[in-house]
């Protein structure tokens, strides 16, 4: 099992290279992403995550999250102890609460996808900021939503914003990303229902049976969904808007399309409500 080390400069090599990991290539390079919060590294391992290493600095972290470093080892990762100038360094969060985790790439291809007999799918085309893609991700997983996949993306999985606004989920949610073209050519291959969510359309989100085999697809906030994806829908759906503005947080819409769809599966019978166990 390996030993715990400890780091107190901030000048370390082992630091600096951590450090080098907020950017996007540095983590392709090595194949891994970083994970900050205690909650957020609890739901990771919950989700069956190997950490490479937990770093740590008691000075933040209180009792709370004190199984964090064993069940690290259990798994085969290197443990280290930092000092607070040494995690403030390494943070790229307000409020750190002292431990930080470097685990393998989100796997995001479409071939490792695997779908129930009625899936419901949440695909996001061209969006653009993390925090829009971690806070869909915390809904997908509150609603038990089969995948989520990210069309023609700008920001990766494991980017650490999307990490710490997904509270985690991003490692209990199956996700993807692909070209819009891949992504259409697997939608037409496993037989989906493609619902495309725009304020232009005339037809309610409500009105639209959402129980069969669903990709419900929503776009970026200014641009909304692509051509390609307008033209391919099965239907074009909108959400109730009595309000003067024109549009909602892409976030909240996809909460709302996907929270409609979730109400009719209940109604349906083909969900249950109750939280899960274990």
């Amino acid at each position: 099992m390996p030993a715990e080390l400890e780091v107190t400069s901030p000048a370390n090599p082992r630091i600096k290279q951590l450090v080098a990991l907020r950017r996007r290539r540095a983590r392709d390079e090595v194949g891994v992403t970083l994970v900050e919060g205690r909650a957020e590294i609890g739901l990771a391992l919950a989700a069956g995550v190997r950490p490479r290493a937990l770093y740590y600095c008691p000075a933040l972290t209180g009792p709370a999250g004190a199984d964090l470093p064993a069940r690290t080892r259990e798994r085969g990762g290197e443990v280290v102890r930092v000092s607070r100038p040494v995690f403030e360094k390494v943070s790229y969060r307000e409020g750190p609460d002292g431990w930080l985790a470097v685990v393998p790439a989100v796997e995001a291809s479409l071939a490792h996808l695997t779908l129930g007999p009625r899936p419901l799918v949440l695909v996001c085309a061209g969006l653009e900021k993390p925090g829009n893609l971690g806070a869909i991700l915390r809904t997908a997983d509150a609603a038990g939503v089969g995948a989520v996949v990210a069309a023609d993306p700008v920001a990766d999985w494991g980017n650490p914003n999307v990490v710490r606004a997904s509270k985690g989920t991003v490692f209990s949610v199956p996700v993807a990303s692909a070209t819009s073209a891949e992504v259409l050519t697997w939608v037409a291959a496993h037989g989906l229902q493609v619902v495309a969510a725009t304020p232009d359309a005339t037809r309610l989100v409500t009105e639209t049976d959402l129980t069969g085999p669903t990709v419900l697809a929503v776009g970026a906030e200014q641009a909304g969904l692509p051509g390609d994806w307008l033209e391919r829908a099965d239907v074009q759906v909108r959400i109730p808007m009595l309000g003067r503005a024109d549009s909602l947080n892409v976030s909240t819409s996809a909460a709302i399309v996907i929270y409609e769809a979730v109400r009719q599966r209940l109604h349906a019978g083909d969900l249950t409500a109750d939280p899960p166990t274990g």
